[in-house]
């Protein structure tokens, strides 16, 4: 099985292409590959290009717990480099059908940074989902194993809970990062952020990612906590969001559509031995 790997802010992604022997790429085979002891190891696989009928390209993304994302911002801009480096796109906008939605993406500088028009954020409970009542899920607060936490939800194609912290640190994420993203209130789990306020401009986030754990960087994370310091009034449209693995510019239009940019590395190629697969 070969697979190309990339990162995007130290998120890495293997791509595997469907012409591969693939089987049933099933919860068990994505865990042993993804395994950064016994497998190549990475955050997560992108498995395409799949024909679309609505779409230029489909694309499935599978967490390292072996579950499928709906989207990945990251996972998204790594594809398109992929694409690139494989001669099936240009530097003209083309489209991508995930399961979050269809989504815009656009190559830059040679592959090395990527925009994707991330689609429209939604607040609405019934979209992310969120129990309860239907509302817009802002300014509302949990209790978390003695602690207490605001937060607002958001979905971009797939859910997110952002907290409203003073200060974000990765002992938040780890220690009540998994504890959120299990809670009953998101009966599909969901990602997690804890959103630091910079300045106007600017905001700092970390990220415990659903199915995958602690992150270094998550391009849906990064557009749903802007979305959030844009929506409660705390920034502007435009904004700079900052995690351990680095940078990216999310934009926002009046109505909350939003456009990531950012940089996305190439790492290697390789074929995976049979051996790796033998019980």
């Amino acid at each position: 099985m070969k697979y190309d790997k990339y990162h995007a802010l130290g998120n890495d992604y293997l791509v595997i292409r469907p012409i591969n022997d693939l089987g049933d790429l099933d919860a068990e085979l994505v865990q042993l590959i993804c395994n950064r002891h016994c497998g190549v190891g990475s955050d997560g696989i992108l498995v395409g290009p799949l024909e679309s009928e609505s779409s230029d390209f489909r694309l499935r993304i599978f967490n390292p717990d072996g579950s499928e994302a709906e989207k990945s911002g990251n996972g998204l801009r790594i594809f398109s480099r992929f694409l690139y480096d494989q001669g099936l796109v240009h530097e003209d906008p083309f489209t991508v059908e995930t399961l979050g939605g269809n989504v815009v993406c656009q190559v830059q500088n040679e592959g090395r940074t990527v925009t994707v028009e991330m689609g429209k954020v939604s607040f609405l409970s019934t979209k992310i989902p969120a129990a309860g009542e239907e509302r817009e899920v802002l300014r509302e607060h949990m209790d978390i194993s003695g602690a207490t936490f605001e937060y607002c939800a958001a979905t971009v194609g797939n859910p997110h809970c952002v907290i409203l912290c003073e200060k974000s640190t990765p002992e938040l994420a780890r220690c009540y990062g998994p504890l959120i993203e299990t809670a009953p209130r998101f009966p599909y789990r969901t990602n997690v952020q804890f959103l630091e306020i910079l300045d106007r401009n600017n905001i700092r986030i970390e990220i415990w990612e659903r199915g995958a754990g602690y992150t270094l960087a998550s391009g849906s994370s990064s557009t749903a906590a802007a979305a959030v310091a844009y929506k409660l009034g705390f920034c502007n449209e435009v904004i700079t969001v900052h995690m351990p693995g680095g940078s990216l510019t999310i934009r926002f239009s009046h109505d909350f559509v939003a456009t990531m940019t950012g940089p996305v590395t190439r790492i290697c190629e390789g074929a995976m031995d049979p051996e790796m697969f033998e019980k």
